[in-house]
This record gives structure tokens, sequence and C-alpha cells, in this order.
């Protein structure tokens, strides 16, 4: 590790924030149905990746038809998780999707003990409860807001388990290639699908307007950037450190629709979220002293 760097990474983490806390203002900006949203978001940032794809392109040669098989599920993954978490913002608020994601590392040890039998601690236990009380709480709260914004809620609480899905699938198959290689090849696949789900459901592909288009493209510029942002830190801090920024991206969101879209909030959604903030910032910092075992990314 990069000693000089390392004390250097508080702007670029900052940028990185910022830029995926966009991620829910764009949704909440555009009519466009979800999982149109989802695609061309895909199909852009596919398209924005090709040179730095074209470089590395003989990573491509390496894989295998089990790699490849695996690329293709973690992407289906992909496509569910953004389906479902831009269909949320649709149903509840900007604070309420966004905090139910981080709780995305306890989500992720669930699935690592069972499938792989990963063992933890009775700290983080303990954390992973406060959570998930406070999780319970902002539910609770969407109740007395509108009783449509709880099945926000259950969206953005199913996105949790398909990106946990997509990260499970891509953490040993990631190291066979470069970043660029992987991130480009599980967002075709992740693309392809929800084309093929769109044309199935007969969503219209075209004829949005020039502010919609505007939207899709500042979807897969600007939370791509946090994506590329936190890739390159890896190089100087551990994937432990890089996570903690998901507990950014509930804040500097719920900031911006406060804002941008006159987003309010009730007291039990404010205590729920503190709650939900309060159990992941010590579930990661317990987790900081030991070897990682599996590497986490945020997804928005």
């Amino acid at each position: 590790m990069n000693q000089q760097s390392s004390k250097s990474i508080g702007l670029p983490l900052l940028i990185s924030i910022i830029a995926i806390s966009f991620s829910a203002i764009f949704v909440k900006w555009s009519e466009a149905p979800a999982t149109i949203l989802s695609m061309y978001r895909m199909w852009l940032a596919c398209l924005i990746m090709i040179p730095m794809v074209y470089i590395h392109r003989n990573d491509f040669k390496k894989l295998t038809k089990k790699d490849w098989s695996f690329l293709f599920f973690s992407g289906s993954f992909l496509a569910l998780h953004f389906a479902l978490w831009f269909s949320s913002l649709k149903f509840t608020t900007v604070a309420s999707s966004t905090i139910i994601l981080a709780l995305q590392p306890i989500v992720s040890l669930l699935g690592g003990f069972i499938f792989f039998r990963e063992r933890t601690t009775s700290a983080a236990i303990m954390t992973m409860g406060i959570a998930i009380v406070g999780a319970m709480m902002i539910g609770w709260g969407d109740i007395g807001l509108d009783s449509n914004a709880v099945i926000g809620d259950i969206l953005s609480f199913l996105s949790v388990i398909a990106v946990v899905g997509y990260l499970l699938i891509g953490q040993n198959i990631i190291k066979k290639m470069t970043h660029w290689i992987y991130t480009f090849t599980v967002f075709f696949f992740a693309a392809c699908l929800l084309t093929i789900y769109n044309l199935i459901v007969g969503e219209t592909l075209t004829g949005y307007s020039g502010k919609e288009w505007g939207i899709f493209v500042l979807l897969a510029i600007v939370p791509t950037l946090a994506h590329v942002i936190n890739n390159w830190l890896l190089n100087y801090v551990n994937a432990t450190t890089i996570s903690m920024s998901i507990l950014g991206e509930p804040v500097g969101a719920t900031l911006l629709a406060v804002l941008l879209l006159n987003e309010r909030l009730i007291l039990a959604q404010i205590i729920g979220g503190l709650l939900v903030l309060f159990g992941v910032f010590f579930f990661l910092l317990q987790k900081q002293h030991k070897p990682a075992i599996t590497q986490e990314k945020t997804i928005g």
C-alpha cells in the first residue's frame, strides 16, 4: 500500500459518496419505468467503458465456460438489483430506500454464513440486530406516511438480497480479470436481460423526452464514477474501509432529497435511520479489525 497516497483518500472518497448519492435523485426525477431506467443505465455505461475494455481485451481470452456462466449469473442478480431498487424509489422516500440499502454488509454476512458457513461474532450479531430494528422502524414510519411506501421498503430490501447475490457470485471470478472487464461484462449481461424483460412485458423502448435521455446518461456516468473511484481506492485501502462509504450514501441522498425533492421525514424514520447507520457502522468497525474474507462494494 502506498502510504503517502493512503493519506489523501478523503477527497476521492467524498466525491464517490456524492456521486453515488445522486443515483436516487435521478431516479426520482424520471417518469420512465424502473426497468427502462435500469436498462439504459447499463447499456450507456457499457458504451462509456468500451475504450478501457479495448485496452484490457486480452483478459477475455483467459475466461473459461465456467467463468462465463458465473459472469452471466452475476449480471442476472445485478439486473434484478437495479430493477428492484429503482422500483422502490417509485413508492417510498429516498431516505427510506437508501438507508435500507445500507443493510447490504449485514445481508452479505448472512449470505456468507448460509452458503459458505462463514462464522461471525456475538458483537456482529448484536449490531446486526440494532440495524434490523432500525429498518423495521423505517417501515413502521412509512406506514404513517403512505401505506404504499412499505412496498418500496420491501422492494429496497429485496434489491439488497439481489446485490449480495451479485457480490457472492462475483467475489472470486473478478480475480481472473481487471475490474474493467468484469464490470463491463456483468453490465452487458444485465443490459441484455433487462432488454428481454422490457420486450416481454411490452415496455416502450423509445420515444422518451430529452429530459429522460439526459437522466439515462447521468445515471450511466455519475454513479459509475463512484464505482471507478472505489475500485481505484482499493489500491490504497482495504475493502472494508471502502465499505464505510455505504454509510455516506443514505446521508448524502437524504440531504439531496430534502434540498431538491422537498422530501420530509417523520421522527420514527429519523430514529430508525440512525439505528441502521449506528448498527452498520459498528458492524463494519469491528469487522475492520479482522482479516477480510470477502470484498464488499457499494451499489447504487
